[in-house]
């Protein structure tokens, strides 16, 4: 497995619509993992694969309590409100509030194409909302609430 370079802000790849993911392969698994070992490297508890240079609908999430892949992930069903602070690798040292659902429901597949249905709150909520954010071209300061201060780091 590899450490892939994280893209930053600034980067017009990461304001792009990412393709649904077709191709359920030893490539997309390779990638997957590549992706996980990256995101584990930079200490996130997130990962898209347009923050790895890819325009395909798949990202990782790890917020403590194991790895989730989520391909094609579509979030079927959002509910309650959370309000908290949020960073992102692709844009080093930043942090600003956000407002995210606190409990969400998503279809998605496995890196075997296989369906499955996850339902996460809290945290891990916001987590996989802000992948799927990057998926659709979305970053988090588009979403600001209050700002915390912090600088980007150049």
């Amino acid at each position: 497995m590899a450490i892939r370079n994280i893209v930053k802000l600034g980067d017009d790849i990461l304001r792009k619509v990412c393709r649904t993911q077709l191709t359920f392969d030893d490539r997309l698994a390779m990638i997957l993992d590549d992706m996980a070992d990256t995101m584990y490297r930079a200490e996130g508890v997130g990962l898209a694969a347009p923050q790895v240079g890819i325009l395909r609908r798949y990202c990782v999430v790890d917020v403590g309590d194991g790895i989730i892949e989520l391909v094609n992930p579509v979030i079927e069903k959002q509910s309650g409100r959370q309000e908290g602070e949020e960073g992102c690798l692709s844009i080093p040292g930043k942090y600003d509030t956000v407002i995210r659902p606190m409990k969400v429901r998503v279809h998605a597949q496995d890196r075997n194409g296989k369906p499955f249905t996850l339902t996460a709150e809290g945290f891990k909520a916001r987590a996989i909302c802000h992948e799927i954010d990057h998926l659709d071209g979305i970053l988090y300061i588009d979403k600001v609430v209050k700002k915390s201060g912090s600088e980007v780091n150049k």
